[in-house]
């Protein structure tokens, strides 16, 4: 009983494959377990051609998450790890836009108060007056630092700046240039611009104590860095993260190969004095 079981199942299936085609099946259980025989290498290669389209390809996942991190992972059906490499993606932008925000916000801040407290003016007017008894040899005549309106020709105070040395290791950077804002609060040379140093008839050696100002305002300007130096390493974060889910997704998608396999084999089922055969499918999935 159990064996016809078996044949009427495997004729049943070709029965329901060939039921819109032409109807091949008589009816009959001899001709038709002939009829199902002569279709088995049919079904096999129908159900291996099934599983061949499921495989999925290490290059097209190791691409979509170079572009999307996590995108190559849910394409290969390993969602968790895509979850976890979207969330790194979301975290490090989301802490990059954060800190690049306080950066700039820092930096207007520090930027505001040297313009409050810091004046190209005073730090010239100052070099002026102590330029020969920091360096005998320099005319200050031979300079013309300031301009008829008032304002520094700075082209004049570099080239000033050059000619003392002494203590002078470094030509001002122009106005609002990004080293401008790094030097002013970087090297003592240009303590005495701060409002808070004297006028120009303060005496000056290098290595005075700095001034309140160019100490507070030191700090201030290193917290932009350290928020801007958070944006960087996020940046960084946001780059590694798509090439290793580029990575983890091309041995995702081959892992996944790996994993799916199938094999067919043709049962032979012996009834008195005749052997009748029918496919069995093997479909194996490792999670």
């Amino acid at each position: 009983m159990k064996r016809l079981m078996i044949l009427f199942f495997s004729i049943t299936s070709i029965a329901i494959s060939q039921q819109k085609e032409d109807n091949l099946l008589s009816g009959q259980l001899y001709y038709d377990s002939q009829i199902a025989l002569q279709q088995i290498p049919n079904l096999s290669i129908k159900n291996d051609q099934s599983i061949e389209s499921k495989k999925k390809s290490p290059l097209l996942a190791a691409l979509l998450s170079f572009a999307i991190p996590g995108a190559g992972e849910f394409y290969s059906e390993r969602y968790l790890k895509s979850a976890i490499f979207v969330a790194a993606e979301i975290a490090a932008i989301t802490l990059g836009l954060i800190y690049d925000k306080k950066g700039d916000d820092q930096t207007i801040i520090f930027q505001n108060y040297a313009h409050t407290h810091w004046d190209v003016r005073r730090y010239a007017r100052w070099t002026i007056t102590n330029a020969s008894s920091i360096n005998p040899l320099v005319n200050v005549s031979e300079y013309s630092v300031f301009n008829i309106g008032g304002g520094v020709n700075w082209a004049e105070l570099n080239r000033l700046e050059s000619a003392i040395g002494k203590y002078y290791s470094h030509r001002l950077a122009p106005f609002k240039d990004q080293q401008y804002y790094e030097m002013i609060g970087k090297y003592p040379q240009f303590n005495v611009g701060w409002d808070d140093f004297g006028d120009e008839n303060t005496p000056f050696e290098y290595g005075d104590p700095l001034t309140n100002n160019f100490l507070f305002y030191s700090k201030e300007r290193g917290k932009a860095n350290d928020f801007y130096n958070v944006a960087s390493t996020a940046v960084i974060v946001i780059v590694s993260n798509h090439i290793l889910s580029a990575l983890d997704a091309a041995w995702s998608a081959a892992s996944f190969n790996k994993d799916l396999n199938i094999s067919s084999e043709i049962k032979k089922v012996d009834f008195g004095f005749r052997t009748f055969y029918y496919p069995q499918l093997n479909l194996q999935y490792s999670f």
